[in-house]
């Protein structure tokens, strides 16, 4: 492919079919269901779709409920002898799929530019950072403890163990479809627990590929079960609503989390829910001003601002605004934008064209209310989801884009005067994901990062996303941490056992 353009157009695309390492990478992926250690025929297809072009990169299959069962059926059948397989072969498994990730990074970085269009440099650092949670597990599964204790009023002890628990449904999103799969199983595997996954179906082939390189690591026959469906909500509620289901880890928007939730309390399932973010970014008067418009460029542009994580709402003292603003503003106009597989792109397409006309109602409800535009803020032509990089200031609070996930390349500014006044609307909202605070007094910094509402804060840094910290939120933004210390926890069950003397 061809046709880069500087500074927010894109070029039309020139060819119309894949390059030889292109197909050679999409073709590599298996197109059947994994189930039960074996790659098998659906009974229908579906297409894998090229955000920068719109073009077919080929089928995979699309499951049907009773494909989904056959999936659940083989994780329960496996899940007796997995909990009784030593820690250290669950580890040693994790380990060599780390291994063959990082061996095979350049292709399967590849996979992902294509079907989901984030460029190849950043797709090479999601391949490595998945690979990191494989590690990080692996690590993790001989480490598990227990406890014993006398009883307070004697005659008897207390044995508390940790167990598996159980056949677990991971549903990963399309935005980092590598790493979230690696997020999800790691910690499933380490535990002791089989999984069925269902990745977003925009993006099937990352998660595709990540079973055959488990499946070459050792994992045993019907521990990873992978299904691919157009049609996530027919397929996975029955597998929700079956008893044998245990736990529940999902990825993705608040309104589709809230709805699992309900379902999973029929069963009264374990649940893992990391949901949206709304993410605030504090600039106060005494910040570097090049590290503070670097962290925003981190925290915004990170996979074409689609993400979780992407600061949505810029809160800037009015002393450093303007300054602030002309900065970033020059650094974004820099930023190139075309498909992610040329060199030196840095804006990627949107998932689809479907997030297009959400980030250009947005950009324009945000102008109707007296937001002025400093960069961008209109579509482009040509084919491909593209959305140019866009810098809006004087952004009222009372904008919808203040109030929703942009999940594309446009920072929103607004000015603020006092600490209190900051924290009021960074707070006032029903997520609680994670916000950014950039002061260069330490003081300040705790005491403002302890005041924010969410599950993670990033003090002078725009990107907190690390396997070996403890992810997720607090509010609507989600349930439980995926990741740290502490991420193998949400895939067991504490037992205590009282033991007479």
């Amino acid at each position: 492919m061809t046709g880069r353009r500087e500074g927010g157009a894109v070029a039309v695309l020139t060819e119309e079919t894949l390059t030889d390492a292109e197909r050679a990478a999409v073709e590599s992926v298996p197109d059947g269901l994994f189930i039960g250690g074996r790659w098998r025929p659906a009974t229908a297809t579906m297409p894998v779709v090229d955000p920068a072009s719109g073009r077919q990169l080929r089928t995979v299959a699309d499951a049907t409920p009773e494909e989904g069962m056959a999936a659940l059926d083989a994780a329960a059948a496996a899940q007796s002898a997995w909990a009784r397989t030593p820690a250290r072969e669950r580890s040693d498994i994790l380990m060599r799929a780390h291994r063959l990730l990082l061996d095979d990074a350049d292709r399967l970085a590849l996979i992902a530019t294509l079907e989901m269009g984030k460029p190849l440099a950043e797709a090479r650092g999601e391949v490595t950072y998945a690979a990191e949670f494989f590690r990080w597990f692996a690590e993790e599964a001989v480490r598990l403890d227990g406890g014993y204790m006398p009883a307070p009023g004697g005659g008897s002890r207390f044995l508390v163990t940790k167990q598996p628990v159980g056949p677990s449904l991971l549903i990963t999103p399309w935005n980092f479809p590598m790493a979230m799969g690696a997020r999800k199983i790691g910690p499933a595997l380490a535990a002791g627990c089989t999984c069925v996954v269902k990745p977003a179906e925009q993006t099937p082939l990352c998660t595709l590929a990540l079973a055959e390189i488990l499946d070459r690591a050792g994992v045993p026959s019907g521990v990873v079960n992978v299904v691919t469906t157009s049609d996530p909500g027919g397929l996975m509620t029955p597998l929700i609503l079956d008893p044998r289901s245990r736990k529940l880890s999902f990825t993705g928007s608040t309104a589709v989390g809230k709805v699992l939730l309900e379902q999973c309390a029929r069963t009264v399932m374990r649940t893992s829910m990391e949901l949206g973010g709304n993410a605030p970014f504090l600039v106060f008067e005494d910040a570097d001003l090049d590290a503070a418009v670097e962290g925003a460029l981190a925290a915004k542009m990170r996979n074409i601002g689609q993400a979780c994580t992407a600061a949505n709402r810029f809160f800037v003292h009015r002393d450093v605004a303007t300054d602030f603003a002309e900065r970033l503003t020059a650094r974004m106009a820099q930023l190139p934008l075309g498909p992610g597989t040329e060199p030196g792109v840095v804006v990627g397409p949107l998932i689809d064209a479907d997030a297009v006309a959400k980030v250009t109602e947005l950009v324009a409800d945000a102008r109707a209310r007296g937001a002025r535009v400093l960069l961008g803020g209109e579509t482009v032509d040509g084919p491909g989801n593209f959305y140019p990089a866009t810098v809006l200031t004087d952004v009222s609070d009372d904008a919808l884009i203040c109030h929703t996930e942009v999940f594309g390349p446009v920072a929103c500014l607004t000015t603020f005067d006092t600490e209190d006044e900051a924290l009021d609307r960074a707070n006032d909202t029903p997520y609680g994901l994670v916000g950014y605070v950039y002061t260069e007094s330490l003081r300040r910094g705790l005491r403002v990062c302890e005041a924010l509402d969410t599950g993670m804060v990033g003090l002078n840094q725009g990107v907190v996303s690390n396997p070996a910290a403890p992810f997720g939120g607090v509010k609507e933004s989600g349930l439980g941490r995926e990741g740290g210390l502490v991420g193998i926890d949400e895939f067991l069950e504490i037992k205590y056992i009282g033991v007479p003397l």
